[in-house]
Protein backbone atom coordinates (compact mmCIF):
# COMPACT_ATOMS: atom_id res chain seq x y z
CA UNK A 1 0.00 0.00 0.00
CA UNK A 2 1.07 3.59 -0.62
CA UNK A 3 2.86 5.21 2.30
CA UNK A 4 0.44 7.40 4.22
CA UNK A 5 2.66 10.01 5.82
CA UNK A 6 1.17 12.97 3.93
CA UNK A 7 -2.36 14.22 3.54
CA UNK A 8 -2.07 13.73 -0.24
CA UNK A 9 -1.27 10.05 0.24
CA UNK A 10 -4.32 9.69 2.51
CA UNK A 11 -6.63 11.46 0.06
CA UNK A 12 -5.36 9.38 -2.85
CA UNK A 13 -5.97 5.99 -1.23
CA UNK A 14 -9.52 5.84 -2.64
CA UNK A 15 -12.09 8.19 -4.17
CA UNK A 16 -14.22 8.09 -1.01
CA UNK A 17 -13.30 8.45 2.65
CA UNK A 18 -16.04 6.88 4.80
CA UNK A 19 -17.21 9.29 7.52
CA UNK A 20 -18.14 7.07 10.44
CA UNK A 21 -20.31 7.63 13.50
CA UNK A 22 -19.95 4.43 15.54
CA UNK A 23 -21.87 4.11 18.79
CA UNK A 24 -20.75 0.63 19.83
CA UNK A 25 -17.02 -0.26 19.83
CA UNK A 26 -17.98 -3.92 19.27
CA UNK A 27 -18.88 -2.92 15.71
CA UNK A 28 -15.58 -1.16 15.04
CA UNK A 29 -13.47 -3.98 13.68
CA UNK A 30 -16.18 -5.70 11.58
CA UNK A 31 -17.05 -2.38 9.94
CA UNK A 32 -13.41 -1.53 9.25
CA UNK A 33 -12.77 -4.99 7.83
CA UNK A 34 -15.78 -4.71 5.51
CA UNK A 35 -14.72 -1.30 4.23
CA UNK A 36 -11.15 -2.44 3.60
CA UNK A 37 -12.33 -5.59 1.80
CA UNK A 38 -14.50 -3.34 -0.35
CA UNK A 39 -11.49 -1.25 -1.34
CA UNK A 40 -11.70 1.76 1.00
CA UNK A 41 -8.68 2.10 3.30
CA UNK A 42 -8.81 5.64 4.72
CA UNK A 43 -11.49 5.64 7.45
CA UNK A 44 -12.56 8.79 9.29
CA UNK A 45 -13.96 8.07 12.76
CA UNK A 46 -15.82 11.15 13.92
CA UNK A 47 -15.51 12.16 17.57
CA UNK A 48 -19.27 12.48 17.87
CA UNK A 49 -19.83 9.64 20.33
CA UNK A 50 -18.39 8.86 23.76
CA UNK A 51 -16.75 5.70 22.38
CA UNK A 52 -15.10 7.26 19.32
CA UNK A 53 -11.56 7.09 20.72
CA UNK A 54 -12.02 3.41 21.55
CA UNK A 55 -13.35 2.89 18.01
CA UNK A 56 -10.21 4.48 16.55
CA UNK A 57 -8.10 2.17 18.70
CA UNK A 58 -10.01 -0.94 17.57
CA UNK A 59 -10.14 -0.03 13.88
CA UNK A 60 -6.42 0.68 13.89
CA UNK A 61 -5.84 -3.02 14.56
CA UNK A 62 -7.39 -3.97 11.20
CA UNK A 63 -4.83 -4.80 8.52
CA UNK A 64 -5.04 -2.32 5.65
CA UNK A 65 -7.06 0.27 7.56
CA UNK A 66 -5.67 3.81 7.73
CA UNK A 67 -7.76 5.31 10.52
CA UNK A 68 -8.18 9.00 11.18
CA UNK A 69 -9.86 11.07 13.84
CA UNK A 70 -12.66 13.29 12.53
CA UNK A 71 -14.67 16.14 14.05
CA UNK A 72 -11.50 17.13 15.90
CA UNK A 73 -12.31 20.44 17.57
CA UNK A 74 -9.51 21.02 20.07
CA UNK A 75 -5.98 20.20 21.10
CA UNK A 76 -7.43 17.64 23.52
CA UNK A 77 -9.31 15.89 20.72
CA UNK A 78 -6.15 15.87 18.63
CA UNK A 79 -4.02 14.38 21.39
CA UNK A 80 -6.60 11.73 22.27
CA UNK A 81 -6.88 10.71 18.62
CA UNK A 82 -3.11 10.42 18.24
CA UNK A 83 -2.80 8.34 21.41
CA UNK A 84 -5.49 5.98 20.07
CA UNK A 85 -3.52 5.42 16.86
CA UNK A 86 -5.05 7.89 14.41
CA UNK A 87 -2.93 8.32 11.28
CA UNK A 88 -4.63 11.50 10.08
CA UNK A 89 -6.84 14.24 11.48
CA UNK A 90 -9.94 15.90 10.03
CA UNK A 91 -11.63 18.95 11.50
CA UNK A 92 -14.85 20.71 10.45
CA UNK A 93 -13.12 24.10 10.58
CA UNK A 94 -9.75 25.73 11.13
CA UNK A 95 -8.59 27.73 14.12
CA UNK A 96 -5.11 29.09 14.68
CA UNK A 97 -4.64 27.01 17.83
CA UNK A 98 -5.78 23.70 16.36
CA UNK A 99 -3.95 24.31 13.09
CA UNK A 100 -0.69 25.18 14.81
CA UNK A 101 -0.89 22.16 17.09
CA UNK A 102 -1.75 19.76 14.26
CA UNK A 103 1.08 21.05 12.08
CA UNK A 104 3.57 20.81 14.95
CA UNK A 105 2.54 17.18 15.56
CA UNK A 106 3.42 16.20 11.99
CA UNK A 107 0.14 14.31 11.53
CA UNK A 108 -1.54 14.56 8.10
CA UNK A 109 -4.21 17.22 8.65
CA UNK A 110 -7.35 18.02 6.64
CA UNK A 111 -9.11 21.10 8.06
CA UNK A 112 -12.58 22.17 7.01
CA UNK A 113 -13.23 25.33 5.01
CA UNK A 114 -16.35 27.00 3.60
CA UNK A 115 -15.11 30.45 2.53
CA UNK A 116 -12.20 32.15 0.77
CA UNK A 117 -11.14 33.60 4.13
CA UNK A 118 -10.91 30.08 5.55
CA UNK A 119 -8.67 29.01 2.67
CA UNK A 120 -6.45 32.08 3.02
CA UNK A 121 -6.05 31.38 6.75
CA UNK A 122 -4.97 27.85 5.88
CA UNK A 123 -2.54 29.04 3.21
CA UNK A 124 -0.99 31.43 5.74
CA UNK A 125 -0.30 28.36 7.90
CA UNK A 126 1.23 26.40 5.03
CA UNK A 127 -1.85 24.25 4.34
CA UNK A 128 -3.38 23.69 0.90
CA UNK A 129 -5.46 20.55 1.29
CA UNK A 130 -8.93 21.12 2.72
CA UNK A 131 -12.26 19.53 3.53
CA UNK A 132 -15.06 21.54 1.87
CA UNK A 133 -17.74 21.36 4.52
CA UNK A 134 -20.70 21.24 4.64
CA UNK A 135 -20.50 20.70 0.89
CA UNK A 136 -24.14 20.78 -0.15
CA UNK A 137 -25.32 23.27 2.46
CA UNK A 138 -22.43 25.60 1.54
CA UNK A 139 -23.61 25.82 -2.06
CA UNK A 140 -22.74 22.52 -3.70
CA UNK A 141 -20.64 22.12 -6.82
CA UNK A 142 -21.17 25.68 -8.14
CA UNK A 143 -19.92 27.09 -4.85
CA UNK A 144 -16.78 24.95 -4.78
CA UNK A 145 -15.98 25.70 -8.43
CA UNK A 146 -16.16 29.43 -7.73
CA UNK A 147 -14.33 29.14 -4.44
CA UNK A 148 -11.52 26.98 -5.81
CA UNK A 149 -10.85 29.06 -8.93
CA UNK A 150 -8.53 31.65 -7.30
CA UNK A 151 -6.69 28.93 -5.35
CA UNK A 152 -5.15 26.74 -8.05
CA UNK A 153 -2.68 25.20 -5.58
CA UNK A 154 -5.42 23.77 -3.37
CA UNK A 155 -7.14 20.39 -3.45
CA UNK A 156 -10.38 19.49 -1.71
CA UNK A 157 -12.36 16.68 -0.12
CA UNK A 158 -16.03 17.75 -0.22
CA UNK A 159 -18.03 16.30 2.67
CA UNK A 160 -21.61 16.80 3.78
CA UNK A 161 -24.49 15.74 1.56
CA UNK A 162 -22.32 13.57 -0.71
CA UNK A 163 -24.01 10.36 -1.87
CA UNK A 164 -23.24 7.43 -4.13
CA UNK A 165 -25.46 9.12 -6.71
CA UNK A 166 -23.72 12.51 -6.78
CA UNK A 167 -20.15 11.60 -5.80
CA UNK A 168 -18.96 11.21 -9.40
CA UNK A 169 -20.04 14.78 -10.20
CA UNK A 170 -17.84 16.06 -7.39
CA UNK A 171 -14.93 13.83 -8.37
CA UNK A 172 -15.10 15.25 -11.90
CA UNK A 173 -13.88 18.61 -10.59
CA UNK A 174 -10.15 19.05 -11.23
CA UNK A 175 -9.41 20.27 -7.70
CA UNK A 176 -11.31 17.47 -5.95
CA UNK A 177 -9.10 14.54 -4.95
CA UNK A 178 -11.69 12.57 -3.01
CA UNK A 179 -15.01 12.97 -1.21
CA UNK A 180 -16.17 12.11 2.28
CA UNK A 181 -19.37 10.16 2.74
CA UNK A 182 -21.50 8.77 5.54
CA UNK A 183 -23.78 6.71 3.31
CA UNK A 184 -21.46 3.70 3.34
CA UNK A 185 -22.31 2.66 6.90
CA UNK A 186 -25.95 3.31 7.87
CA UNK A 187 -26.80 3.77 11.57
CA UNK A 188 -27.58 0.78 13.75
CA UNK A 189 -26.38 -2.81 13.76
CA UNK A 190 -24.00 -3.16 10.82
CA UNK A 191 -24.99 -5.21 7.78
CA UNK A 192 -21.50 -6.37 6.81
CA UNK A 193 -22.50 -7.61 3.36
CA UNK A 194 -24.21 -4.30 2.56
CA UNK A 195 -21.26 -2.26 3.86
CA UNK A 196 -18.84 -4.28 1.75
CA UNK A 197 -21.05 -3.79 -1.32
CA UNK A 198 -21.32 -0.05 -0.64
CA UNK A 199 -17.54 0.18 -0.33
CA UNK A 200 -16.99 -1.67 -3.60
CA UNK A 201 -19.39 0.64 -5.41
CA UNK A 202 -17.63 3.68 -3.96
CA UNK A 203 -14.17 2.36 -4.81
CA UNK A 204 -15.26 1.88 -8.43
CA UNK A 205 -15.87 5.61 -8.72
CA UNK A 206 -12.12 5.92 -9.33
CA UNK A 207 -12.52 3.90 -12.53
CA UNK A 208 -15.34 6.14 -13.73
CA UNK A 209 -13.54 9.39 -12.95
CA UNK A 210 -11.54 9.93 -16.20
CA UNK A 211 -14.64 9.54 -18.39
CA UNK A 212 -16.62 11.82 -16.11
CA UNK A 213 -13.91 14.48 -16.29
CA UNK A 214 -13.89 14.30 -20.09
CA UNK A 215 -17.67 14.67 -20.29
CA UNK A 216 -17.59 17.65 -17.93
CA UNK A 217 -15.36 19.53 -20.35
CA UNK A 218 -17.28 18.68 -23.52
Amino acid sequence: MTKTNTIDSIMELAPVIPVLVIKDPAYARPIAEALVVGGLHALEVTLRTPVAIEVIREMSKVDGAVVGGGTVLSEGDLQASLEAGAQFIVSPGLTDRLGTTAIASGIPFLPGIATAADIMRGLDMGLNRFKFFPAMAAGGIPALKSLAAPFHQCRFCPTGGITQENAAEWLALDQVTCVGGSWLVPPGRPDIAAITANARSAARLAVLEPATRFQSRA
